[in-house]
């Protein structure tokens, strides 16, 4: 991936992190907000009921009291004690006219058995026992409660009071009460978007929701909200989903009622319409933004991006050029910051790379010719010795004998034409190394060249007393482009190279294979090996490690292998072999 491309991707995932960001947090602080006002007013609402709830008990309580304290009620006390019938009382709660006294919607009177004596909003049930209150572990409540309430046309909820009134050593109960139903919850001032729900257990197939809101609701939803409520007789909420994106969070409080029984519980709805909408709208805010800050983003960053990754591409091209031998490259600097700065360190570089190469092409030219005509003179002198000693013979024996001129004369003018052929020989090697022809590339199978240079050494290989054995592990491999009589000298000098090591004979192993797009060409022998200084300097013009030899063959080796894009290099131990490895 380019500079530039970096540079766009990293500004674009910058603003869209960002905005992402703030845009999360706005609307995680948003929710936590709506949660506050929300639980602020659903505190006031349940405080409200509960106000509603106490001052409605508080009435019920004293009107209920009033009339457990009335001397009617201790005069039925005293008379139901002494065996009267009970009966004479059926219409008791009505004529006493307690209830509407009271303002209560329900009024019963019992015996100390639970029996009712009489009952104003039921007269017909005279003679039923209700043990609800004598069965429960704890005394009877002393304040307000909530209970089911049996009527003529279903059950309703109702806020009642209990007292009971010691007649003669036995306890009478007067229980009242009135209904807690759609008006009671209306009449709380419940702010829009709110609604107030009441659920009660049922009692022998009654019970359900009371709501004071018209329209009807899944309250299958609700109930195990309520019922938890219930069960841990804690506050507990929960969001519910109506469907259609419709959703409400509801909060359940358990109401006071009777100690072994499961209380009625009260529940506070608050929409989430709102709190949606506003979310909503964040995000749509958000990705607006972001979409936005993304466009201009890429816009500045390519601007941005164009301004720095141009001079570095063109100091990258440059730095190609003069990694290609061109040191006249320059590069432009059009500004003062660090990029200017860096294109001015470059060209400054470049010129004093130059001004070195030149220094060294210069070095390397002297030295080269010192080393050539210290090798040169070195390789002259060997067989100029014989030639000065041959011509001295003959002069001596002329001149000390003319007869035996002759015999001499034919020895020496052998002796001057062996040396003057090793002259040329050397003079053809120097002039070989010294104008190297440039390859001729072509297709050329490697395998084939190798079976065919390994066929035309067989005779000298095999020659006894000490035979050298090939190995061929040819690897099929594709063909190659270069110069064919280049390319089969470099194989056949490194045979010779191999042969000369083995002079106790041994094994030659060619070896081909190839490594993705490059082809391998190896060469091993099991000769007298070579120091790791001597591999160092192995391809070094001049070097040799033989007693006769000029040090060129491997230079030009190197330089053959140089001209086919290629590279060639050397392993091996003394005394365990060498291989030579080109590819």
């Amino acid at each position: 991936m380019s500079l530039r491309k970096k540079l766009l991707l990293l500004v674009t995932l910058s603003i869209a992190i960002s905005v992402g960001t703030v845009a999360w947090l706005l609307e995680a602080r948003t929710g936590e907000q709506f949660r506050q006002v929300e639980q602020e007013r659903t505190a006031t609402l349940v405080a409200q009921f509960r106000h509603e709830f106490d001052r409605e008990g508080t009435e019920i309580t004293r009107g209920v009291d009033a009339i457990a304290g009335s001397e009617s009620m201790l005069q039925m006390g005293l008379e139901l004690s002494s065996g009267v019938d009970p009966g004479g009382y059926l219409n008791a709660a009505q004529s006493y006219a307690s209830a509407q006294a009271q303002h209560l919607d329900f009024l019963d009177l019992f015996t100390p058995e639970g029996a009712i004596i009489s009952s104003a909003h039921w007269p017909a049930r005279f003679g039923y026992k209700q043990r609800w209150f004598l069965d429960q572990g704890s005394a009877v409540p002393q304040t307000a409660f909530l209970k089911q309430v049996e009527m003529p046309d279903g059950n309703v909820l109702g806020i009642l009071s209990l007292r009971a009134v010691k007649i003669r050593g036995a306890n009478y109960y007067v229980l009242g009460g009135r209904r807690l139903d759609a008006p009671f919850l209306q009449a709380l001032s419940v702010p829009p978007g709110m609604r107030v729900l009441v659920y009660s257990s049922p009692e022998q197939g009654a019970g359900g929701f009371l709501t004071a809101a018209s329209e009807g609701l899944d309250t299958t939803k609700l109930l195990p909200l309520a019922q938890k409520a219930q069960a841990n007789r804690q506050e507990s909420s929960a969001t519910i989903d109506w469907g259609d994106g419709q959703q409400e969070r509801f909060d359940a409080i358990s109401l006071p009622g009777l100690a072994d029984r499961p209380p009625p519980v009260l529940l506070v709805g608050n929409s989430l319409q709102q709190q949606l909408a506003v979310e909503e709208h964040i995000r749509n805010i958000a990705l607006l933004i972001a979409v936005s800050g993304v466009l201009i983003g890429v816009i500045l960053s390519g601007v941005v991006a164009t301004r720095i990754t141009q001079p570095v591409k063109e100091l990258a091209t440059a730095a190609a050029e003069i990694g290609s031998g061109n040191w006249e490259v320059r590069v432009q600097s059009t500004s003062g910051d660090e990029i200017g700065k860096l294109a001015q360190a470059f060209n400054q570089m470049t010129e004093e790379l130059g001004a070195q190469q030149e220094r060294l092409v210069q070095s390397e030219r002297v030295a080269a010719w010192r080393e050539l005509a210290r090798r040169l003179a070195h390789e002259l002198k060997n067989p100029l010795f014989p030639l000065q000693i041959t011509v001295e013979n003959l002069l001596r024996a002329r001149e000390a004998s003319p007869e035996q001129f002759e015999e001499v004369f034919r020895e020496s003018t052998s002796t001057l034409l062996a040396e003057i052929a090793n002259l040329k020989i050397i003079i053809g090697r120097f002039s070989d190394f010294s104008k190297m022809p440039a390859p001729q590339f072509q297709v050329v199978d490697l395998d084939d060249m190798v079976l065919g240079v390994a066929k035309l050494f067989q005779g000298q290989l095999m020659r006894e007393p000490s035979p050298i054995h090939t190995d061929l592990q040819l690897g099929k491999i594709p063909p190659v482009k270069a110069d064919p009589v280049l390319l089969r000298r470099v194989i056949e000098n490194l045979v010779l190279n191999a042969v000369d090591a083995m002079p106790k004979g041994g094994k030659l192993t060619f070896r081909t294979y190839a490594v993705d797009k490059h082809a391998l060409l190896e060469l091993s022998d099991t000769g007298q090996g070579l120091t790791p200084e001597e591999c160092e300097r192995l391809f070094t013009p001049y070097y040799t490690t033989k007693q006769h030899g000029t040090g060129l063959g491997l230079a030009i080796v190197q330089s053959v292998i140089s001209d086919h894009q290629g590279r060639i290099s050397v392993s091996s131990k003394k005394d365990e072999g060498t291989t030579f490895r080109i590819e």
